[in-house]
């Protein structure tokens, strides 16, 4: 069986909840040389699939799948070293990371190197550079780009651009995405803020979304 192959039953097996059997595919395609199989290793290791969590086992497959080019392992072992689980606490080394990512094409890099450039988590903030990643991100279609660089439009009173941005987000079908936009637009003071909110809301009540790429 073909790398290629290998994922994509194993994916078809994550699915169908036979987590156990699933690894075994991943093993096949990292065992083949495809980087992507070590990084779904790493993601059941991280979330528990056919196996106990076991996050620094899961930072290590992380590891090797970002030194063999996997864009996504890049960023899941990024997310570790912001959030310390598995690894020191490191913002400066996720910052590295996400870097390497988005230069691999991964537009959620692109939102993440907003974001700390934005609160400023692994250096001084700079609201320029925040702007020019979410601007990056959304413009390749990522909706939590797109939903921040919304955010900083509101911000500079340039609400038609930014309800622009938002609707564009609303579009997606992200798992949680369309509930985390409804409490964070909630209180917002403008009534078509508000109007986004409502609709976020119903969109997070229709039939369960799924996410796109999950590492």
């Amino acid at each position: 069986m073909s790398a290629e192959a290998a994922l994509a039953t194993g994916q078809l097996l994550l699915e169908a909840g036979e987590g156990g059997q699933a690894i075994e595919s991943f093993r096949m395609a990292a065992r083949a040389g495809d980087p992507r199989g070590l990084t779904m290793l790493g993601r059941a290791a991280e979330r528990g699939w056919g196996m106990g969590p076991d996050v620094r086992q899961a930072a290590g497959w992380y590891r090797r799948a970002a030194a063999g080019g996997d864009p996504w392992a890049m960023f899941n072992l990024a997310d570790l070293h912001l959030r310390g689980e598995g690894v020191p606490r490191d913002p400066v080394e996720a910052m590295r990371l996400y870097a390497d990512a988005a230069r691999g094409g991964l537009l959620q890099a692109l939102n993440m190197l907003g974001v700390l450039t934005e609160t400023g988590a692994a250096g001084p903030p700079d609201a320029g550079a925040a702007l020019t990643y979410y601007t990056a991100s959304a413009e390749g279609g990522d909706p939590w780009g797109q939903f921040n660089l919304a955010r900083l439009l509101v911000a500079a009173d340039r609400l038609p651009e930014a309800l622009d941005w938002l609707d564009r987000a609303l579009g997606c079908h992200l798992s949680g995405f369309h509930a985390a936009v409804a409490d964070a637009l909630a209180e917002a003071p403008h009534p078509e803020l508000r109007r986004r909110a409502a609709r976020a809301r119903a969109q997070a009540a229709a039939p369960a979304a799924t996410t796109a790429q999950d590492g």
